[in-house]
């Protein structure tokens, strides 16, 4: 009896063990790994995602969050990706020059100390990486040529830091990469010829100083981001082989010469921005279209004549911007006379490659120095924000010519596109959908006054948290006027589009009717993104946060709400103006990015709080 009960003793013990070991299928790093990933923790300088290591850690074992994916096969780390909370450079100064000199910033990137090369070629002993992902740490410095060492490398985001100088051409030797993300960083000068990366499907690096020769780009890419940018010369791809391309952003460069009409047609093609260039000429007006096209923005270029029929007519199926060029087609008031795009035309010079003597250190000699630069930019943003003010003020009475000509006009499209990945997962809203009655009765808990944020002239604005977990905020507009839901989806179409950065974003809407006549829309709820650190007023006055908002990010708010009303004001044709722009009205994320709350939406009446 007494044997027996110590076997069974010792078998819950063995069941205990087994059971507080990991898994047979979780795999353990060598030592020599775990060392490489702790000098990473260290390089990086201890950032929040890995917090809590110590020796007894198993990265292999570690879930997944938002900020830290850690994937092993074979004893081996195959995919890092971190995603930190530093803010990038599209909204903070560039670097100082000099060689030597770096450019550290206070609480937005690494310190003084970091060393890009080291850090890199420690990353580079770990040989079986597949995903590299290092996203918004503030990483500074020259890219170092010794990144090829990545032999088996198929995803690279290095995007939201502040590294600078020429990408290296030894970025081509890497056969296996499918996507590419060096966005919003300080890269400069000329892109290197990729198109020996054969399996290449995603390029986004929009958002530096790339330029002014248009790169060279493999054909079987599926995605194309190059905006903001300086990119100056003319087309030199053969689109007609790009079978496969599906978005293509070139916005805001400096693009000339004439478009090629096989964008237009090629046979997966979705997305296309062409805007903010200075493209010339006239499009063929019998060219054809894929069936696939879905939006189209040629603003602001200096185009003649007339729109080709398939984009020039109407279409619930397809978005088409191309407000303030020199076209004949639409309404006259949102187009240039076309003397002024001959005058521009002929002052666009080809552009000529230059020398690469002097190259990054060179172009970076050209930013002023830091005291000079910090002087002159609070007196340019002051200025910047006196003028969106008072254009705030004095054109209130264009909101009411909005929406007289809104349903004529081509909607808005996201000018601060961030490429569809989970790695900028926190930087991209999900689709826009059309919820029921049902799906907004249940995120509000059935309206549950604990859930009311606060009501006025806006209407009533509910918490509320879908079936996924995300938390979203609800507004209920009671509309003083019946209309038709046909005549509010239209409106509905055009404020789906209005998504960007620095505006909060509209993640869908639900229309309930008169019970007693079904055809008359009477209640409008929208579901709104919700932003979770509160206002800028509370950060401002607030004496317990107000020493937590440093002067880099109160420049980087200020520059971002100069930009959400720059979108409003002259993203969309016809522009939103007599917005609401109070600093309660300006709301802060996580990251402190700030995002417009009350700007003035086009619905199609009035309507009360009730």
């Amino acid at each position: 009896m007494e044997a027996t009960t110590r076997c069974s003793y010792c078998l819950f013990f063995a069941i205990l063990i087994l059971a507080l070991l990991p898994p047979p299928s979780v795999a353990q790093l060598t030592p020599f790994e775990n060392r490489i990933l702790f000098r990473v923790q260290q390089l990086l300088e201890f950032p929040p995602a890995f917090q809590g290591w110590n020796n007894w850690t198993n990265f292999c074992y570690l879930p997944p969050s938002p900020s830290l994916t850690i994937v092993c096969s074979g004893n081996h780390v195959t995919e890092l990706t971190v995603i930190g909370n530093r803010s990038s450079p599209s909204v903070n100064p560039k670097p100082a020059s000099g060689r030597n000199s770096g450019f550290a910033v206070s609480e937005q990137t690494l310190s003084q100390s970091f060393l890009i090369d080291s850090f890199f070629t420690t990353l580079t002993k770990l040989a079986s990486l597949k995903v590299l992902t290092l996203v918004s740490l503030g990483i500074w410095g020259p890219l170092p040529p010794k990144i090829n060492r990545f032999r088996s490398l198929q995803v690279l985001n290095i995007s939201f830091n502040f590294i600078y100088g020429q990408i290296p051409p030894s970025i081509s030797t890497f056969k296996n990469l499918s996507s590419l993300v060096l966005a919003d960083n300080l890269f400069n000068g000329t892109v290197p010829d990729l198109t020996s990366l054969a399996v290449l499907k995603e390029l986004d690096l929009s958002g530096n100083l790339l330029g002014p020769k248009f790169p060279s780009l493999g054909n079987k890419l599926v995605t194309i981001i190059l905006k903001n940018n300086t990119f100056q010369s003319e087309f030199r791809l053969d689109f007609k082989k790009f079978d496969a391309l599906q978005r293509l952003d070139i916005s805001s460069n400096q693009l000339n010469g004439p478009i090629p009409t096989a964008l237009f047609s090629m046979p997966s093609i979705q997305y296309l921005n062409l805007a903010r260039n200075k493209l010339t000429g006239a499009l063929p007006t019998t060219i054809s279209c894929s069936d696939k096209l879905g939006f189209v923005d040629l603003s602001n270029n200096l185009l003649t004549g007339r729109l080709p029929s398939c984009i020039g007519s109407n279409s619930s199926n397809r978005v088409v911007l191309y407000s303030w060029n020199c076209l004949s087609s639409g309404n006259s008031s949102y187009q240039h006379p076309t003397s002024f795009c001959d005058q521009e035309a002929l002052a666009v010079k080809p552009t000529t490659t230059p020398k690469t003597k002097h190259h990054s250190s060179s172009k970076l000699g050209l930013i002023p120095g830091i005291g000079g630069g910090i002087v002159g930019g609070v007196i340019a943003l002051g200025l910047l924000l006196l003028v969106i003010f008072r254009m705030t003020r004095s054109r209130k009475h264009g909101t009411s010519s909005f929406n007289k000509h809104m349903l004529n006009k081509p909607s808005a499209a996201d000018t601060r596109y961030v490429s569809h990945t989970m790695r900028l997962g926190a930087l991209e809203l999900p689709p826009y959908h059309e919820f029921t009655m049902e799906e907004i009765e249940e995120a509000t808990n059935n309206f549950d006054q604990t859930n009311l944020l606060g009501q006025g002239s806006y209407g009533q604005l509910y918490k509320g948290w879908l079936g996924d977990g995300s938390a979203v905020a609800v507004r209920c507009l009671k509309l003083k006027n019946k209309h038709s839901p046909q005549s509010l989806l239209q409106h509905m179409e055009v404020i789906s589009k209005l998504r960007h950065r620095h505006l909060v974003g509209i993640l869908g809407h639900c229309i309930v009717t008169f019970q007693d006549h079904p055809n008359a829309a009477n209640t409008l709820f929208l579901v709104l993104e919700h932003v979770s650190n509160g206002a800028l007023r509370s950060h401002l006055t607030d004496w317990r946060r107000r020493e937590t908002l440093k002067w880099p990010q109160r420049m980087a708010i200020n520059i971002g709400v100069a930009r959400g009303i720059q979108f409003l004001h002259t993203g969309i044709s016809p522009g939103i103006f007599g917005n609401d722009l109070k600093i309660e009205n300006i709301l802060l994320d996580d990251n402190f990015t700030p995002k417009i709350s009350s700007y003035n939406l086009p619905l199609p009446a009035r309507v009360s709080s009730n």
